[in-house]
């Protein structure tokens, strides 16, 4: 299933562009900035979850939150000045975030159980991870180690974050 997630995701990101560039990583911008985009509203999932969970576990969790987010916004901001780096424009409005994202918000409710928002969590970090993924693909294409690198200490935070997601509440990482 997910090399389907991430082939599907892959061909989303990547169907306006049409051969290489005049540097030879559009692609790698594209996957980039789609990262810019996911990477904010992850954060604004999580800052949600943050301020609307209640219940066995609020004491412990609550301030893993802010972890969370300090995490996604450093991987945010690599990958924002990468991009300038390498000659794109990040995205830097909340309504280019929404636009461009892939991810889903909704409206912040105090009657969601704990373990609701946790699998809501998994859900995003599975994403972020098949989308890190595709940046994998992308700049193993075009030959950019350094954004390689970018993606793969993210992918690993993702990875990691969902194992744990998923271990607190009972089922296996991949469950």
């Amino acid at each position: 299933m997910t090399q389907t997630v991430t082939q599907s995701l892959y061909a989303s990101i990547t169907h306006n562009i049409s051969g290489q560039g005049a540097a030879g990583n559009e692609k790698t911008k594209a996957v980039l900035n789609q990262a810019v985009a996911d990477l904010s509203v992850a954060a604004s999932i999580v800052h949600q979850v943050h301020w609307y969970m209640r219940g066995s576990g609020f004491y412990y969790l609550h301030p893993k939150m802010d972890e969370l987010m300090d995490s996604l916004n450093n991987h945010l901001d690599e990958m924002s000045e990468r991009l300038i780096t390498i000659g794109g424009a990040p995205y830097s409005t909340l309504k280019e975030f929404a636009d461009h994202s892939k991810l889903e918000e909704s409206k912040g409710s105090f009657d969601k159980k704990m373990d609701d928002h946790l699998a809501r969590l998994a859900e995003v970090y599975t994403y972020l991870s098949n989308l890190y993924q595709v940046g994998l693909d992308v700049t193993d294409e075009e030959a950019d180690a350094p954004t390689n690198d970018l993606f793969t200490a993210a992918q690993a935070d993702a990875d990691k974050t969902v194992w744990m997601l998923q271990a607190e509440r009972g089922l296996a990482a991949k469950d």
